[in-house]
């Protein structure tokens, strides 16, 4: 495979992300848990808000902050839900202990 093509394999794989964002993917938050909203990948930023339990989300795209542990086990990947939205993944039920979503680039 030439660099070429391992660009468009990278770029196919954000465009299915983004069309899974698009197209209303959405994941469940862990049942019996309202979860705070934060500014960054940190439970030292600022809540934002809170979800109530039964809450879906869309994840735009994850990062990597804070080591949390949660229901769905410990990890530092943050899912980004809104601009200046983040919820700890290990509140999350993705099926999946890694991302799921494209990596954020802000």
């Amino acid at each position: 495979m030439t660099t070429q093509d391992h660009q468009g394999a990278a770029e196919a794989a954000d465009g299915q992300a983004l069309a899974a964002v698009a197209g209303g993917l959405t994941y469940p938050i862990a049942p019996g848990y309202r979860v705070k909203v934060r500014q960054g990948p940190s439970t030292d930023s600022p809540v934002v808000r809170q979800l109530a339990e039964g809450a879906r989300i869309q994840i735009r795209c994850q990062r990597h902050g804070q080591k949390v542990s949660g229901p769905y086990g410990t990890s530092d990947i943050w899912d980004n839900i809104a601009p200046g939205e983040y919820i700890s993944d290990t509140y999350v039920r993705t099926g999946s202990s890694g991302m799921v979503a494209p990596l954020c680039t802000s």
